[in-house]
């Protein structure tokens, strides 16, 4: 070990066992993970003696870094007997100054655990009776445009249903095109292997038509089109729009909420068929690379073995999903405060529930309907 090297030096003195430090205490050779480790072991083997003294006249350089190390070590208080110069004293007392103790954990209390699941109870339920009244609205709204079609926002409606559903279909075409290759790459590996190739049509067809193609298509707009929602409606209350509706006796609920509810229950069925066919042609596309199948087989061995009852619960379950979508991200988008903070967390919220919900819903369909199709 170099003279420069940190170390200590333990000497018995009349007064007692003391310690001396010599070498450069310094970032530079602290920072060297051979002279740490040596160092760490000299210091824990004087963790434990009571009444040592320290010495650190002997030292050729202390910096921060090893103030902080030895202050650390001292436990965060003086020894009784400390030996050095003015300008290690000086060095020692900014550490001691400027370190900061942390806060004892506060101890646990079963009351205070039970109030925070009771606190997150209530925002739930908050949360759960919003919604609530925006169904209620929506109803309502649907009457009144049932009895009056005529005032009905239908411009409002035709811009959403362009924005919501005419520009996601690239997107949704392309993640369901990739999606039926990746399935029928993986189900050829397992059925080649009990020469149950034909049976790939099977698979394809009901995972595609019943579920994957309107949970992926749902899934796709609920992370765009949700969360452009909650920023639509969220940008208006930061930017005091809403107030003005109010101000001016403009309903929320019928030109906000009914338009993008109504355009993405419409465009939601249309995407999950364009999602599905998408799905399929890759999936063909694989199979007939992977296993020989070709598409003619395909579009005659579809109709037997995916019945129609399996398109209908898939139609009926995109309208779901698309009406629960925009009402998730108008629920949050109302409930922005005017601030870009509460904003950005909304956003965030609503796609987060928005895919959450439609998984749920699509499982609630699965359990309810298992006998419908097959």
């Amino acid at each position: 070990m170099s003279d420069s090297s940190p170390r200590l030096e333990r000497t018995d003195t009349p007064d007692g066992p003391c310690v001396r430090l010599l070498g450069r205490w310094g970032a530079a050779q602290l920072g060297t993970r051979a002279q740490w480790r040596a160092l760490s072991v000299q210091l824990r083997g004087q963790r434990a003696a009571a009444g040592l003294g320290w010495d650190l006249r002997g030292l050729e350089w202390l910096d921060h870094v090893g103030a902080q190390l030895l202050w650390n070590h001292w436990g965060r208080a003086w020894p009784e007997r400390l030996a050095l110069d003015a300008s290690q004293r000086a060095m020692l007392d900014r550490v001691a100054r400027l370190s900061c103790t942390a806060a004892p954990p506060e101890p646990w209390r079963l009351a205070d655990q039970i109030d925070r699941l009771g606190t997150l109870v209530m925002h739930g339920v908050d949360h759960a009776r919003h919604l609530l009244l925006l169904v209620g609205q929506l109803l309502l709204d649907s009457l009144r445009v049932l009895r009056a079609p005529r005032r009905a926002p239908w411009r409002d409606v035709s811009g959403h249903l362009y924005s919501m559903g005419a520009m996601a279909l690239p997107i949704t075409a392309l993640v369901g095109f990739l999606i039926g290759v990746v399935l029928a790459y993986l189900m050829s590996l397992q059925l080649r292997q009990f020469g149950a190739e034909a049976f790939i049509v099977n698979i394809l067809g009901i995972s595609l038509i019943r579920e994957l193609g309107p949970l992926l298509g749902a899934i796709l707009v609920a992370g765009r089109s949700g969360s452009a929602i909650t920023a639509q409606i969220g940008v208006m209350r930061v930017t005091e729009e809403l107030d003005a509706m109010s101000v001016m006796g403009i309903p929320h609920g019928f030109r906000l909420v009914l338009p993008r509810a109504l355009a993405l229950a419409i465009a939601m069925p249309l995407i999950s068929i364009w999602t599905t066919l998408a799905a399929l042609a890759g999936g063909m596309l694989a199979a007939d690379m992977a296993m020989g199948i070709s598409p003619a087989y395909f579009f005659e061995a579809m109709p037997a073995a995916v019945k129609l009852g399996n398109l209908w619960l898939a139609l009926s379950k995109s309208v779901v999903f698309g009406t629960l979508i925009a009402l998730i991200g108008c629920h949050w988008g109302l409930r922005v405060k005017p601030n870009t903070q509460s904003l950005g967390e909304g956003t965030t919220a609503s796609v987060v529930t928005s895919i959450t919900v439609v998984i749920i819903v699509d499982a609630v369909f699965a359990v309810v309907f298992k006998n419908v199709g097959f």
